[in-house]
């Protein structure tokens, strides 16, 4: 600041320096700083970014699959995905100079690195698969805040296999989610819906452990070498993994679907279908940037993601008009709570 003052003095003693340019070099000075923070905190800005457009996801998913068959609706949306981003991997290819310094330039690799993006495509596709068939099965309102204790999941994870003890802060946390999960059971039970017995229940948890299982590998994925990982470059993974989902969907479309679809829940076409993989490849493309940027937390990131569900929830209510709204917003409220104190505990 005393470096401005002696600049104003300066410039002051400048009869043709405008006083306007003396008020914008005073903003430059005094705004550094924190422009600078945001710099440093862009990732986190993302993450809240990346929960929005994944909130969205989840409302067309949902609306898409209303009535209507549940394989193709996915395959669908891998081909659509993979529309979005093949060309970006052609024209990194045919003209590299023209992209090889943006954000969306996808690098050749050898299979070596593709091996490690066909495994997160099985994980994915699979907690899609389930995903998609709870959706469509269940009100988007129980669906949402079971998406949520996806952090819950990793925390214990990282607790069983790797040993690892959590503080006092993450216990909380941990504790509130298995909590609320009990009284979003008894919020389901006035819907006809038996945590128990509902296999797609048990179809959206498993859908949410793969989901933290995924979390978990990206870190690994984009970590570099000294953190632990192996530094892939985040647009060969999320270029890749939308092509190889799209032949392993095209697989299960034609093997399983195709041959049965005459007895089974038609498929009829909605403009959502396409919003699917709009929204949910923004979502993903702003996480996978978040991730590539320095100071960035995956813990963090994940955490501030599922926040997504606040969206979906407010959809539920004012689009869908689901039941028991009160009961299970206090619910939502508890697991978002317990995020807080995972939060506090990660610091």
């Amino acid at each position: 600041m005393e470096m401005f003052f002696s600049v104003s003095l300066f410039f002051i003693s400048m009869p043709f320096i405008s006083e306007s340019a003396l008020l914008c070099l005073f903003f430059v000075v005094t705004l550094s700083p924190v422009l600078n923070k945001v710099k440093d905190m862009m990732w986190l800005l993302l993450a809240f970014l990346s929960a929005a457009l994944l909130g969205f996801y989840d409302v067309f998913k949902k609306q898409s699959l209303k009535d209507n068959a549940v394989i193709p609706v996915l395959f669908l949306n891998t081909l659509f995905s993979s529309l979005i981003f093949l060309p970006f991997i052609v024209w990194s290819v045919w003209k590299p100079e023209t992209l090889e310094n943006s954000i969306f330039y996808v690098p050749v690799a050898g299979w070596e690195v593709h091996r490690y993006v066909v495994l997160k495509s099985v994980i994915v596709l699979s907690s899609w698969v389930l995903g998609y068939f709870g959706m469509k099965n269940l009100p988007i309102t129980i669906v949402g805040p079971i998406n949520a204790t996806r952090p819950v999941m990793v925390l214990v994870g990282a607790l069983v296999v790797f040993g690892e003890r959590l503080n006092l802060y993450q216990w909380i946390g941990v504790l509130m989610a298995v909590f609320s999960f009990f009284m979003l059971s008894r919020s389901g039970k006035k819907e006809g819906i038996d945590f128990k017995h509902n296999k797609w229940i048990y179809y959206v948890v498993m859908a949410a452990v793969l989901g933290a299982i995924s979390g978990l590998y990206d870190k690994y994925l984009m970590a570099s070498a000294d953190q632990g990982g192996i530094g892939l470059d985040r647009m060969i993974v999320q270029s890749w993994y939308n092509i190889y989902q799209l032949f392993m969907m095209g697989g299960v479309l034609m093997l399983l679907w195709w041959p049965k679809r005459g007895s089974t829940t038609p498929f009829h076409w909605h403009w959502c279908i396409v919003l699917i993989s709009i929204f949910l490849s923004a979502a993903d493309f702003v996480y996978f940037y978040a991730l590539s940027l320095d100071g960035a937390m995956i813990s963090i990131v994940s955490m501030v993601r599922r926040g997504s569900v606040l969206v979906s929830f407010i959809f539920g209510a004012m689009v869908f008009r689901e039941k028991n709204l009160k009961s299970k917003a206090v619910d939502l409220a508890l697991v978002l709570i317990g995020m807080i104190f995972l939060y506090l505990g990660s610091r």
